[in-house]
């Protein structure tokens, strides 16, 4: 069994409230715009797998690292992972035929800043679709999310939803 942590649209973001979870996971998965690599290294020094893409803000120095599109298969899921991908019903251009085309039994995309867990009912295998909102501040988000969960043995379980707190918490002066 693989404990998974999702994040995306970090835009520069390394906070305590972030870091904390990595003890917890078996795998940190990143839905691109990560901004800087700031946080990659931090990753990297866990020692722990890192399955990410670029998103459309990041700079060379992730581009580098990190490719646009990452399909891989994780304890019998096939999982495919870009930054702007849509979202079942209102797919980006081109992906409904990809996703047919792997069979692909999660994709994970980033980019809205809207925290989404469905089911694509028109795809053969029912794949199931992530959006882990946006674990950074900025954007226009009001709560600034992450996700987890399990994999083991083809099956994805214990989908949780990890509240940051508030995008703006700690960036505007009390006004009282």
């Amino acid at each position: 069994m693989k404990k998974i942590l999702l994040l995306s649209d970090t835009h520069s973001c390394v906070e305590k409230d972030i870091l904390k979870y990595f003890d917890a996971a078996d795998e940190l998965w990143h839905a691109g715009d990560w901004g800087n690599a700031e946080l990659s290294d931090m990753m990297e020094k866990t020692g722990k797998p890192i399955r990410s893409v670029y998103g459309n803000i990041d700079g060379q120095d992730i581009r580098q690292r990190y490719p646009l599109i990452n399909q891989f298969e994780c304890e019998g899921i096939k999982v495919y992972m870009t930054h702007i991908g849509g979202y079942p019903g209102k797919y980006s251009p081109g992906i409904a035929g990809q996703l047919r085309q792997t069979q692909a039994d999660l994709f994970i995309a980033g980019h809205s800043h809207i925290l989404r867990v469905m089911r694509d009912a028109t795809s053969s295998n029912n794949m199931l679709f992530m959006n882990p909102g946006a674990a950074g501040r900025h954007g226009f988000h009001i709560m600034r999310t992450m996700l987890t969960f399990d994999i083991h043995q083809g099956k994805i379980s214990n989908v949780a939803v990890i509240e940051l707190g508030k995008r703006t918490a700690g960036i505007l002066p009390d006004l009282q």
